[in-house]
């Protein structure tokens, strides 16, 4: 391997892309005049409950803009409010490396991707990958790793111990920035091969599959046996309704086997509570490694910017044992912080924080055009993963707010096969390389409002929706083939549904 580490993460051909929805735009022209008449599945009606898509937690804040993503649950009194306000202060907040006289924001790094959590969740949206040469991957990172390596290694993965080991000389991540005095991990550039598709009806859609290629990498060549997945920052709406889901309404929708035989086999991802010392179901990222909003906050503390909390009390950050002067760096723990970098406080204002960005209402949901494409939707077979509502439960653990809700999410949150366009070989904890959580679909509609953007998928690869569900293949495949085989009219109200969500 040369002094550049290149990983292409898609094996798939774009000519064998195209020879597979070529055919099945074929079939599907020869045995169905239109989706519409296809299916025997009732044709879906308009329940106004849909107008607020988080129940009584739906922000009470009208229209779109950029700040959609960006206001607390609805039903918040006085008093949490101003807790929310005060996480937002903390999640905007710019850390600077230590010694420093602002004690309460020392830390930094020593290596680290940004230096606020609002610059990777940009308005709280979407991240995107860079638009071009002079961009940045400040709200896209490289999570790696490499497979187990010993019996011992094997049993901890297998009991969910540990989602993935980290590589031994990288970390769990590539950081491409570093405090004064030390060198960022690696400078990585992305390309991209576009093939195009054509589509029932004439219209012809272009993809483009991406290539990572990493520079300047400070502990020498990756491995061969490195595991890399790229990923760009998800939106943080709605997270604290998706955590109020009880677990046993995730759990009876899983079939891994496909005993049911209906070629969809979602299953969840079990994975290691570093906060209950325990397996539980994950619920959030791109693979549903994390368990809690919680967890997913202290970690990206940990990996993003290099600090400490009570949950993940390394106050070096990713630094590995082969990177001596970074974990020999001073840090910003200290007594009045609880001996970590981030005090609970800190972090308990945080995760109030991420819990209550509410999800916007729907004013269009009753749109013709969008109750057309809502048909459409369920009938090519998208809601058998995006399952558009879920009960929250009552207990009393859940706050408040978030209790007995009808919540719209478009989420099942379990894992599924995706296919090998998709993959990127990275196993975390239950999820395979070609597994990935059905991402959740509410606030689809405002990413361009938000973030200035519409890439989508885990990469970003995609600049529209349409793109992202071409990009759909095992156990989405039929689903996709039916977008594929659909007149032009229908793929417009398709996506006239999508964009109401």
């Amino acid at each position: 391997m040369t002094s550049q580490s290149i990983l292409c993460i898609h094996r798939v051909s774009g000519q064998q892309w195209a020879r597979t929805a070529a055919a099945a735009v074929l079939i599907w022209a020869l045995v169905l005049p239109s989706v519409a008449s296809e299916s025997s599945a009732p044709t879906p009606q308009f329940d106004p409950a849909e107008r607020m898509p988080g129940g009584k937690a739906t922000s009470r804040k009208s229209g779109r803009g950029k700040n959609a993503f960006s206001y607390p649950s609805g039903n918040l009194d006085f008093e949490k409010e101003f807790q929310f306000t005060l996480g937002n202060g903390i999640f905007r907040k710019l850390w600077v490396s230590s010694p420093a006289s602002t004690t309460s924001s020392d830390g930094l790094g020593p290596l680290f991707n940004a230096k606020a959590c609002q610059r990777c969740h940009i308005k709280d949206g979407r991240g995107h990958p860079p638009a071009d040469a002079k961009d940045d991957f400040v709200s896209m990172l490289f999570r790696v790793g490499v497979p187990p390596s010993s019996p011992d290694e094997v049993e901890v993965l297998r009991s969910h111990r540990a989602n993935a080991f980290p590589d031994p000389s990288y970390g769990g991540q590539i950081q491409d920035f570093a405090i004064q005095g030390h060198p960022a991990e690696a400078r990585p550039q992305v390309s991209y091969e576009e093939f195009s598709v054509d589509l029932n009806g004439g219209q012809s859609v272009h993809l483009r599959r991406p290539s990572y290629t990493f520079s300047n990498l400070a502990l020498g060549p990756l491995s061969s046996k490195t595991m890399i997945s790229p990923r760009i920052a998800n939106p943080m709406i709605g997270l604290g309704l998706l955590e109020a889901v009880p677990e046993e309404a995730i759990m009876n929708l899983a079939d891994p086997q496909d005993s049911n035989g209906d070629g969809i086999s979602g299953k969840p991802n079990l994975v290691w509570d570093a906060i209950h010392n325990k397996v539980s179901l994950g619920r959030f990222g791109w693979k549903a490694g994390q368990p809690s909003i919680r967890q997913q906050s202290a970690a990206a503390f940990l990996g993003d910017m290099g600090l400490s909390t009570t949950v993940f009390a390394h106050h070096a950050g990713d630094c590995t044992p082969t990177q001596a002067a970074c974990l020999g760096a001073p840090n910003g723990a200290g007594k009045d912080n609880d001996g970590v970098e981030v005090a609970e406080a800190m972090l308990d204002l945080v995760t109030f924080y991420a819990r209550n960005l509410a999800v916007p209402a729907r004013p269009r949901a009753d749109d013709p055009d969008v109750l057309a494409g809502k048909a459409l939707f369920h009938r090519a077979g998208c809601a058998q993963c995006h399952r558009p509502r879920f009960a929250t439960s009552s207990n009393t653990q859940v706050q408040p707010e978030f209790r007995g809700q009808t919540i719209w999410p478009y989420t099942d949150m379990l894992l599924h096969d995706m296919g090998e366009g998709l993959a990127d070989g990275f196993t975390e904890g239950a999820a395979n390389g070609r597994e990935w959580r059905t991402a959740p679909l509410w606030g689809l509609g405002h990413t361009k409002d938000v973030s200035g953007h519409t890439n989508f998928l885990h990469d970003g690869r995609a600049r529209n929706i349409l793109e992202a569900i071409l990009w759909h293949d095992g156990e989405a495949r039929n689903a996709r083939d039916r977008v594929v085989a659909m007149t032009g009219d229908e793929r417009r109200f398709l996506i006239a549904f999508l964009n109401s969500l």
